[in-house]
Parts: C-alpha cells; structure tokens; sequence
C-alpha cells in the first residue's frame, strides 16, 4: 500500500494542474448533473415488518386520508377575557382562517372547531378546548410522497400573513413540521470553522497551511453533498443526511489534511525536494488516512443491520462524503502542496526551516515516562472516571424530541404548549389505529370502547372507514415522549387488541408518527448489540494485519469502548436527565435520537482508530529499534501528541459549533461527538494506552507464529508522524 500510495502521491505533485483541473471538472459535473437531474432526498422515516409501518400499509391500500401528513394550527384571541364561545369576531376570524387553510394545495380537509361554519364535509375533528380559548384545526395531507417542503412554505406562509392585524394568535406545528422543516444555518457552525482555523494558525504559524485543510473539507463536502442527489437514485437518501455528513466530513476533512500536511513540513525541512516530500507523505500519513477513513465507511455502512433503509441510505451519504475527503487527501491536497512549494512554511521562513516543537515534545515525553512509572493509579483512577461516565448508559432511553423540546421562539413549540396546556399532552401524540373490519364491521365499536377505557387513552375521535378499513384516532393522557405513552402503546397491542379482536378475521395494528418513532428506536435498540458486535471485530481483525499483535487490537477495542461508552453516559446525563442542559440552549428533558448511538459508534470508532494508527505506529517502531518498551511508548507519544491533540481540537471545535443550533437531535450528535472525540485524544490516546502497555510490556507485540505466517503484510507499521514533523 505504501508504494502505491507513493506512486499516487507523486503523480499529483508532478501534475499538480492536470490533477487540480480534473477534480474542478468532476466537482463541476456532479454539481450541475445533480442540480439538473438529481432526485429529491426523502422525508420519510418509516421501516418494514413494524406494526406501525403495517398500520400505514392498511390506511394506503384502503385511500385513506389518515395515511398522510398532518399539520395543527392552534389558535387563541389575543384578549385575556375574550374565547370564541362569546366573540362572535372571534369565531368569525377562525372560520376565515380555516378556509384559506383548506384551500391551500394539497389539503384534503381541515376540522373546524367554531362549529359548522361552511357548507364543507364532515370535519375530521373538530377540537375546541373546555373554556373556549383554545381551537385546533386539523389540516390533512395526502401521503408524504406527494408533498414537498412547498406544501410547509405554503402553511407557514398563510400563518404568517394571518397574523397581521389579527385579533389571534396562531401557531403551527405536526407532522408535516417534522418532514420538511429544513435544518437552519447556525451562527455556531461558522464560530467552529474560525476555531479550527485559529488552532490551525497556531499550529502551523502560516495562513496557506491553515487554509488547505479547511478548503479541502469544505471542497469535498460541497462534492460529496451535491452528489447526495444522485445517490437518490439507488436508495432514499433522508432529507436529513446533508447535515450529518457536513458534520463529519469538516472534522475528517479537516483532521486527514492536518497529518497530511504536518509530514509534508516535516520532510521539508529534512532538506527533500517539494515533490519527493509530497510523494513520501502521501505513502506514509497517507496510508494511515486511507485505513482510518476506510474503517469509518466499513462502519457506517454497517448500519444496515439497524434494518432501518433511512438509516442505511443515510449511512452511505455520510460514507460517500467519508470517501472523497479521502480521495481528496492524497490526490488533490499533494498537487495544492506542490503548488504552495516552500510557502507552506510561511514567507518568511527558511526553506529548511524546522516547524517548532521540541519544547512541547520534551514535555509530552516526561508526561510518557511519569505515565509509565505510575501505571496503576492512572488506569484504575481515569478507567474509574470513565466508568463512572458510562454507568447512566443503562437508563437510556431512544426516541425522537419532538415540538415540546424546541425553543420558546419556533411556532411549533408555542402551537405544542397551547394544545397541551388546553387538551393535555397526549394530543401532540396521537395514535392511529387502523383496523381491517371488512368482514366484522361490528368488532370497531367494541373496540373502540375498549381502547377508551384503557387507563393511558385521553380520548378517542369519531370512527373512519374506508373501504372496510375503520380508524380511530387515539389521543394517550401523556406526552409523545412519555414512556408512559409507549406503555399505553404496547397494552393496546398485546392485551387489548387480542382481547377484543380473538381469532377473528378483523385485524388491527398502531400507527401514527408516535408510534412509528417508538417502533423504529426498539428495533435500533434490539440490533445495536449486533452491530456494536461487528464493527469491534473488524477493527480487531485490521489492527491485528496493522501492527502484527493481538494484545494491541484487544486493548484498542476495549479502550475504545470504554470512551464511546463514557460519551454516551453524558448525553444521558445533559439531554435525558437535564444537567447542564440550559447551557446548549436545551429547554427540556429528551430521548436519544433513535439512530445516534448507531451513527455515534460507526463514526467514533473510525476517528478512534485514527488516532490508534498514527500513535503506536511510531511507538512500535521505537520498539523494533530500540526494545526498550517503556521509552519507545514515551518517544511514541512525544512525537505524535501535538499533531493528534490538535487534531482533536479542531473536531471538537467543529462539532461543539453544531450544538449553538436550535434543533435539539443536531446538539445531540454535535455534543455527543465533541465529548468522545475529546475523551479519546486525551484520557485514553494519552493517559490510558500507555498505562496500559506499560504494564502488558513485551506482550503488547506478541503475536503466535503461525498466525504470523498466515496473515499478509499490509505495511502498516511505517510512521506517519515522527519527531521532525510536529506542527
């Protein structure tokens, strides 16, 4: 790999023109056949075999308008002694608004909660709270397939333009929310590009050594989310997939070009030509960039054991833009380091000038020998510490946040807290139960009394039919996010559905978004064992051809799952139990986004892997010089320290920027992946793994002779960071 590697790397820094010039091109083509041709990413998050993708399936074949989106406009007078049971301008201004509703594109029909105000079939529901000051109105799409983000522009226009000079306050929210609502560009993703670039500045003291690693990212991350539209073609990439892959892409975008670039100074200032340092340090970074950004594909593209295809397609966006922020590494960034020649130390530094450093490498080398000298009060007081970290993972919970957790200043939320305030909190999240009488319609009145007097059942609307399909929307005493509503959920499938319903021909399943998300987190939940199983051994298999050595890989996979394990105990303790959680902005207890401990683990154990390559690599070849153990872990951690805390900062810095958002699922993977990214580069790359070796001594490289024999070479053991090349 290694020569070939070098045979790529010097290619582009001979043709540094023909390789830009060819990217530029390929950039080009993907961006306008994309934007000409390109499908439109999918909004739906559904999953086979689920009941309630089966209650949907049953509601689509029968035409029934409940298998759609829906939307809420809950509206209320702006007097404190008005309600529209005594302001007839009140009810008026309602009726008014629920007819332009119902006239937008796409609506099938809305409820009108004043009464029967237009000479209009049957209201869905009409809902209008107690003491007349609350009204909802029900708006019902069609199936999300023949929607677009126009149809939301559409509502939340008209809302908007109600608003003025009207007696009202209205707010909005629902399902159709959920599906389009874009995902708004935040203040804080732009604060963590200047961090990464300051810390850049810092690191390499010039501004054109600073600039290509953030232009390669974002380079690649324009390529790679341009493309996304193409990909449609073969799988249903999630609408939500652009941002997931924009946050990983920045941080290994970023962290592949900082390595790249910090040998190619390094081998300057060894006196090599431009080209000849661009070649070997494309055959030595190189080679770790490649193996580290290939785990990260292999892993993410395991999420298709989740069995989930939104999470699958999503998983191969994020692992196309993994791909060419690899590529880009070492074809594009040699021939842009050709083209900055000597400058990529700064203009006014010698040509051979050295990058400083050896300060800072001394002190990491005495924190390496301390380490060494003092293993077990480390391990047992930092592994204590993680530990600890990862106890409050046996209480977490997956869901999807849904209105109740966003800011005060979104309509969503404000439409949310007024229809729970006046209707109780199940009428966020009803449940949709669909029943196929065609052969016993007189089963759907027996059973709709026995879903109402279930417990955890607020209310049930009137009974729908269509074409032999009965519908009965349920409204749960408790909130979408409420484990009591997924036990009201799983009492009415497994006791009071078979209790009713018996052998009979008539069969029935629960639907709707709620239980949809409570559907979809307990088939991540049940698979995660699996796919946590597959991704350590493979990483155990790749080190094992990497470093020849058993010991090394089974200490990796622990390690490293001690430090997603801690990162994942944090997100329990900020978003489920609230602790610190009004300093990301978060105004409320949530779930964990169903599909992030999934996505957390494919991604973390990739970057982790990264991290492990470029430190024992140079720490196994101090051992095969030298033999000494305990100095060839401290001069392996003096010369790769720098490169890799840098490295590390730049990802927290680009992922904590995420957080400054309003959606609360984007600060979940934002700060889950700053706090595993921090974990691993500090606590266990540099505390950790040298106490641990320290104490496994010689063993650490021991590998049986016959498996010695067997195993191919995949020359993983060269260095891609030495001494002369820290930043």
């Amino acid at each position: 790999m290694s020569r070939a590697l070098y045979l790529i790397g010097g290619f582009a820094a001979r043709r540094p023109f023909t390789v830009i010039a060819s990217w530029l091109l390929l950039a080009t083509l993907l961006i306008v056949a994309a934007g000409t041709f390109g499908q439109r990413l999918s909004d739906s998050f559904t999953a086979p075999g689920l009941d309630s993708q089966k209650a949907t399936d049953m509601l689509a074949s029968a035409r029934s308008d409940q298998a759609g989106l829906t939307a809420q406009v809950v509206v209320t007078p702006h007097g404190n002694g008005d309600t529209f049971r005594n302001s007839a301008a009140a009810r008026a201004a309602l009726a008014g608004l629920e007819a332009s509703i119902a006239g937008l594109p796409h609506v099938l029909r809305t409820s009108r909660p004043a009464g029967d105000l237009a000479a209009r079939p049957a209201p869905l529901l009409g809902e209008m709270s107690a003491d007349g000051r609350v009204a909802i109105i029900r708006v019902q799409y069609p199936e999300i397939e023949r929607l677009s983000a126009d149809d939301l522009a559409n509502l939340k226009g008209l809302v908007a333009d109600s608003r003025v000079g009207s007696t009202l306050q209205i707010e909005a929210g629902g399902d159709l929310f959920a599906a389009f609502e874009a995902a708004e560009t935040n203040i804080g993703e732009i604060i963590g590009l200047l961090v990464a670039a300051i810390i850049l500045l810092l690191a390499f003291g010039s501004i054109i050594a600073m600039g290509l690693p953030i232009g390669i990212a974002l380079f690649g991350i324009a390529v790679g989310v341009s493309s996304m539209g193409l990909l449609a073609y073969l799988v249903d990439v999630p609408s939500w997939a652009p941002v997931l892959a924009s946050m990983v892409g920045l941080g290994v975008g970023i962290d592949y070009a900082l390595f790249l670039v910090t040998r190619h100074r390094g081998y300057l200032a060894d006196g090599l030509t431009v080209e000849e340092s661009a070649a070997r340090a494309v055959s030595t970074a190189g080679q770790a960039v490649v193996f580290a950004g290939g785990t990260v594909v292999v892993a993410i593209l395991g999420l298709a054991v989740a069995g989930v295809p939104a999470m699958t397609a999503a998983g191969m966006a994020v692992a196309l833009v993994v791909l060419i922020m690899v590529l880009a590494s070492i074809t594009l960034l040699p021939a842009l380091l050709r083209l900055a020649g000597h400058r990529i130390n700064g203009i006014r530094r010698r040509p051979d000038a050295r990058p400083k450093g050896e300060k800072a490498e001394r002190r990491w080398e005495r924190w390496g020998l301390h380490v060494c000298r003092h293993p077990w009060p480390y391990l047992v007081g930092v592994g204590g510490v993680l530990v600890a970290l990862t106890v409050p993972v046996l209480g977490l919970q997956v869901g999807m946040p849904d209105d109740g957790s966003l800011p005060g200043s979104r309509t969503e939320r404000r439409a949310y807290d007024l229809a729970a305030q006046a209707f109780g909190p199940g009428f966020n999240g009803p449940l949709l139960v669909a029943v196929d009488a065609s052969r016993t319609p007189s089963v759907v009145g027996p059973l709709r009394d026995a879903i109402a007097a279930d417990h955890g059942v607020a209310a049930i609307a009137p009974i729908e039919r269509y074409a032999g399909v009965a519908t009965l929307v349920v409204f749960p005493t408790t909130g979408p996010q409420d484990a009591a509503t997924s036990a009201t959920m799983r009492r009415l499938r497994e006791n009071v559905l078979p209790r009713v319903l018996g052998d009979g021909p008539a069969v029935a399943h629960v639907g709707g978004r709620t239980a949809s998300v409570v559907d979809i987190g307990q088939r991540v939940q049940d698979r995660l064992p699996l796919f946590i199983a597959a991704v350590v051994t493979l990483s155990f298999l790749l080190l094992t051809l990497v470093f020849r050595s058993i010991i090394v890989p089974l200490k990796a996979a622990l390690l490293n799952l001690l430090g997603v394990g801690a990162a994942y105990g944090v997100l329990v303790m900020v978003f489920q139990w609230g602790w610190g959680a009004g300093l990301i902005g978060l105004e409320s207890e949530v779930p964990i986004v169903s599909l992030l401990p999934m996505f957390m683990f494919a991604i973390l154990f990739g970057l982790s892997m990264d991290y492990e390559v470029f430190l024992l690599s140079r720490v196994r070849e101090e051992y095969l010089i030298s033999g000494d153990n305990r100095q060839s872990i401290a001069r392996g951690i003096s010369s790769t320290a720098r490169v890799i805390t840098s490295a590390a900062l730049i990802m927290v810095s680009v992922f904590l920027g995420f957080v400054l958002g309003d959606d609360p699922g984007t600060k979940m993977f934002g700060l889950g992946l700053a706090i595993a990214i921090f974990i691993d580069a500090t606590l266990v790359r540099m505390v950790l793994v040298p106490a641990t070796m320290s104490l496994l001594g010689d063993a650490n490289w021991w590998l049986p002779r016959w498996l010695d024999h067997r195993l191919p070479s995949i020359d993983g053991t060269a260095s891609p960071v030495d001494a002369s090349s820290a930043a």
